[in-house]
């Protein structure tokens, strides 16, 4: 199931990469678009933390990447309209939970290990 997210992301990536190679993108498509990988980047690491938690579900996930990256591409473009930096805010709210969701994965993996660990001595310890 880690897959699935790590998988998506890779796509999305060589899909950008392939469209955008050699054309840097300026101005407000730049903006849009940086916004829209974070929020991406932001429901992948969501969806990797749900997996090491026995959490994760597809439809959550692919409802929730959709709805977050047009959400952030909306809350840019409604600021764009009315004159205020709106993708100011969904930089920092998607940079905030992008570092959680990391931090969270840390954990997880850190524990993972330990109890690994910790069985291992207790089965050379019975041996």
């Amino acid at each position: 199931m880690i897959l699935i997210p790590i998988f998506a992301f890779l796509v999305g990536a060589a899909i950008g990469w392939t469209l955008f190679q050699g054309t840097p993108l300026s101005g407000i498509a730049g903006v849009y678009l940086g916004i829209g990988v974070l929020a991406g980047l932001d429901t992948v690491l969501g969806g990797v933390k749900s997996v090491l938690t026995d959490e994760f579900r597809t439809d959550v996930f692919v409802t929730g990447f959709l709805v977050n990256v047009l959400a952030a591409a909306g809350l840019a473009w409604f600021g764009d309209q009315i004159g205020v930096q709106l993708a100011l805010a969904a930089v920092v709210v998607m940079g905030w939970r992008i570092f959680n969701n990391l931090g969270l994965i840390r954990r997880q993996l850190l524990s993972r290990f330990y109890e690994m660990q910790r069985r291992r001595r207790v089965e050379a310890e019975g041996s």
